[in-house]
């Protein structure tokens, strides 16, 4: 099946990432807790009532990850709830519950096959390795980038560092 004829059938891969504004995800030691921090990040941009985020997480019908986002996912506390999760690994895990499933094999046939005829709305968040992956196969439909209003450069604390592809960013 072609990503047209997917998305003719109303289903979506939507590869969703947060960062910085000068392009970070995580610190140097993989730590996402600036995205939890106390205070209001976000105080000056848009915001939305708790029913209004709870409505727009409902649409959403499956999450991807891989096994690092697993891992994070599974230190904070399981913030996907009982919304069926797919973990992409080759490794042995416990699942966070009834809700989780893992998958080790081709991604077009994970996609294709196994989600598709499931679910319409499909969230990829990570991580990097297979978000690339994903967009290298032509699987992902929609790309989704938060930019939060946070620089990281003037953190005197924070000592982080970038990887860059060859030939570019």
């Amino acid at each position: 099946m072609s990503r047209s004829e997917g998305n003719a059938k109303g289903r979506r891969v939507t590869l969703h990432m947060v960062c910085s504004l000068d392009g970070f995800i995580a610190k140097k030691d993989n730590s996402v807790s600036w995205l939890d921090s106390a205070g209001s990040v976000y105080a000056a941009g848009v915001s939305i009532s708790q029913e209004q985020a709870a409505t727009f997480l409902k649409a959403i019908d499956c999450y991807v990850l891989g096994s690092h986002t697993y891992e994070h996912a599974l230190e904070l506390g399981w913030p996907y709830g009982d919304t069926p999760t797919v973990v992409v690994t080759g490794r042995e895990w416990p699942p966070a519950g009834k809700s989780v499933e893992f998958y080790s094999g081709d991604l077009r046939t994970l996609v294709d096959v196994k989600l598709t005829s499931r679910y319409r709305n499909i969230w990829l968040v990570g991580g990097a390795m297979l978000c690339q992956r994903f967009l290298e196969l032509g699987l992902v439909d929609e790309i989704r980038l938060t930019i939060a209003p946070v620089l990281w450069v003037k953190d005197s604390g924070c000592s982080v560092t970038r990887r860059r592809r060859k030939g570019g960013i």
